[in-house]
């Protein structure tokens, strides 16, 4: 199945060694029992840069030698592929000029300068920075070099899908986040000549960002106005038109995953695997945690196709999933704004083993009664059924509790 693309990632594999890892393939022991499946993750989170991105960037930029040391490359990108241009061209001694939206992560930003790139910024989504690029490479004779779109970008995606057929040959089903559709082109392709039709391929997207769904719908690339998500590394308007001609042959079937989804998936791997993965990347899990009926084997792979967190994200999604999982909880409650009320909730509190994180008063908010306060407590519980009983034993003693979870 697509031989010339297949030769193309035999051929990657070579041109890789020495450049980008052989990132782990573990079975997650703990997904595994979540979900009544054999569950292995790629940690392509570990790969130099921290994505995959590095693997089709080296590989098409090496083509172009000797040439491109004199012109240049240019690049468009939320980040991850930024990087991975950016390290590439260090390494191969080319100049680089990325264009990043204003959007991008800060310290995306600070990552790709670190390697040597030039940085513009510009516009407020990936598609807006990939016209920047396409006329910064116009007026200047650099190369441009593309995050998806592009055979040898593909392929040097696709080594990951050798490397898991090697480690893991007897694989069922693989799961792979969809930007524009290059890594999932480029792993389905490896998989299907090495392993067999049989093997299952599913893309997953935030339910903000359909690109592949839609285009599988409409049997042809279709432009979509993506909405910001937690998974901001495969946010672009639309797939590929040669990624799109080669996924509606080889994809099974394409998942969408909510936000909610998302965070659940980064918090549960950094609890439960050590394993710290961004929004994009975290997306195979949340397929495999809200999708499992639908996924068909046994033995299935997700790709953690990066672990490039911007830590402030990284906060909001560990309280996220803390109060998802039952570790943390926020009750509101209607106080008399008279000494001592407080402290008696407290105590009160602190006989359930519940420990507070967080208080905050709010005197003025009009829908209160005049005399009384909205109190918020954040804590950390011992579970939800002892949330339940404190909050009984509260409205017991005529405090109201306006919510709690």
């Amino acid at each position: 199945m697509f031989e010339d693309l297949y030769k193309l990632v035999l051929s990657a594999r070579e041109v890789l060694k020495g450049v980008a890892l052989k990132t782990p393939l573990m079975k997650s022991e703990y997904l595994s029992r979540l979900t009544g499946k054999e569950v292995y993750l790629k940690m392509e989170n570990l790969q130099a840069t921290g994505s995959f991105k590095i693997r089709g960037a080296y590989n098409k930029i090496r083509s172009l030698l000797p040439d491109v040391r004199a012109k240049g490359v240019v690049a468009a990108s939320t980040g991850n592929h930024a990087q991975g241009v950016a390290y590439a061209s260090k390494l191969l001694g080319v100049k680089a000029t990325i264009v990043m939206p204003e959007t991008a992560p800060p310290y995306k930003i600070l990552s790709t300068k670190a390697y040597g790139a030039e940085v513009v910024l510009h516009g407020r989504v990936y598609d807006d920075a990939y016209r920047k690029a396409v006329e910064i490479s116009m007026s200047s004779g650099a190369y441009f070099i593309h995050p998806y779109d592009d055979p040898l970008v593909i392929a040097g995606q696709g080594t990951i899908g050798l490397e898991i057929a090697e480690d893991l040959p007897d694989i069922d089903a693989v799961i792979v986040p969809v930007g524009g559709g290059g890594l999932l082109s480029g792993i389905a392709i490896a998989l299907k000549n090495v392993i067999g039709s049989d093997v299952k391929v599913y893309g997953v997207e935030p339910e903000g960002a359909p690109k592949l769904k839609k285009a599988l719908e409409a049997g042809r690339p279709v432009h979509i106005e993506p909405e910001a998500s937690l998974a901001d590394g495969v946010i672009t308007k639309g797939i590929g038109r040669l990624t799109f001609t080669i996924l509606k042959e080889v994809v099974n079937k394409a998942f969408l995953v909510s936000e909610d989804d998302i965070a659940r998936s980064m918090y549960l791997l950094l609890e439960h695997s050590k394993l710290l993965v961004e929004g994009a990347g975290a997306l195979p899990v949340a397929a495999l945690l809200t999708h499992r009926e639908e996924i068909e084997g046994k033995r299935v792979v997700a790709v953690l196709s990066g672990g490039n967190a911007d830590l402030t994200t990284l906060y909001r999604v560990i309280l996220r999933g803390l109060l998802i999982e039952g570790r943390i909880a926020r009750v509101d409650l209607i106080l008399r704004d008279t000494p001592g009320s407080l402290e008696s909730v407290l105590k009160i509190v602190s006989s359930y083993r519940c420990n507070v994180i967080d208080v905050r008063h709010d005197r003025l908010n009009p829908h209160i009664p005049p005399g009384y306060a909205l109190v918020e407590i954040l804590m950390e519980i011992p579970d939800k059924d002892t949330l339940a009983k404190l909050i009984n034993n509260l409205e017991e003693l005529g405090i109201k509790v306006r919510g709690g979870g």
